[in-house]
């Protein structure tokens, strides 16, 4: 199957991301993997050319999908990816029509994300860590919520990246776009305050392997998503947070409350490197909620009914 006419312009579509629209690799891993779904599907169905599928043949591909459990939002980025291959198909004369433009993908229910409140932020910033992982983790920590950075971004930055000045930071986005966000002078303390020991290892190996990158591993290199993750749930549990703390919880809180104070929906759009605003409405979902239970505490004849006002 490999071998094939399917695997050759599967690759070759691939290649055409990487190399003429600079997509990321996790972009295009993800392209990868949904392409491979359909290929699995094109074998069961001796379908050995893309111009050979079939609308219905795609829509009974996607419905299985659907029967198998897999999610609507799963769903939609199969679709975008098969539209988007069928279009490079179609301008390099493989194909004549595109399949893909007569499904749309089953809606999904949008989950709000969650957001700590103020207090419990409060709650896990406030440290008088003196160590090399506690000053580092606090950096990390208060650069989070201060300029409500993806993983990714916060992981990728260097020791050049913060202009202590302006108190700003250079961060690279999505589809690598490049933004510069406000940092808040107690993020700027903190980076300050790490900067001054990163590179007193805790380990014997004293070598630093990534002299660029701000944020270090104990053995000098620059620290992973992964570890980023155990590190910040390590500092929820010793908190006494409830529930798993994830970076992008904090980015959300730092949406969140920028929002509440602000009502500016546009300048949280671009302070969150989001490319639609649609992306960032969410937000104005739970700005309300936030203001709903704050009617619910205030507002005089908001108050709920005990049972025996009720009778």
């Amino acid at each position: 199957m490999e071998d094939s006419a399917l695997s050759v312009h599967r690759d070759a579509f691939l290649e055409h991301l990487h190399q003429e629209r600079g997509l990321s690799i996790n972009t295009i891993t993800g392209y990868r993997r949904d392409l491979a779904k359909l290929m699995v599907f094109l074998e069961k169905e001796s379908i050995n050319h893309w111009q050979d599928l079939a609308g219905h043949q795609l829509r009974h591909h996607i419905a299985r999908n659907h029967q198998e459990g897999i999610s609507g939002k799963s769903i939609q980025r199969q679709l975008s990816a098969i539209r988007s291959f069928y279009n490079y198909l179609l301008r390099e004369g493989i194909a004549k029509t595109n399949p893909a433009l007569e499904l749309s993908a089953p809606k999904s229910t949008k989950r709000l994300p969650k957001t700590l409140d103020t207090d419990q932020v409060s709650q896990l910033l406030n440290s008088h860590e003196t160590g090399w992982h506690g000053l580092r983790d606090h950096a990390i920590l208060e650069l989070f919520y201060s300029s409500g950075l993806r993983l990714s971004e916060l992981v990728g930055c260097n020791t050049n990246s913060v202009d202590f000045e302006d108190k700003t930071i250079r961060v690279l986005g999505k589809g690598s776009k490049e933004r510069i966000v406000p940092v808040g002078t107690m993020a700027v303390d903190a980076i300050l305050s790490w900067l001054k020991i990163r590179e007193m290892l805790p380990t014997k190996k004293k070598l630093i392997h990534d002299t660029d990158a701000l944020f270090l591993s104990e053995r000098g290199k620059r620290l992973s998503n992964r570890s980023v993750q155990s590190r910040l749930n390590r500092w929820a549990i010793s908190k006494g947070l409830p529930g798993k703390l994830h970076p992008h919880m904090l980015r959300h809180s730092f949406a969140s409350h920028i929002l509440e104070s602000s009502q500016d929906l546009r300048a949280v759009q671009e302070l969150l490197g989001h490319a639609d605003i649609s992306t960032t409405q969410i937000y104005t979902h739970l700005d309300f909620q936030h203001l709903t239970k704050v009617y619910d505490k205030a507002h005089p004849r908001a108050q709920r009914k005990t049972p025996a006002e009720d009778l």
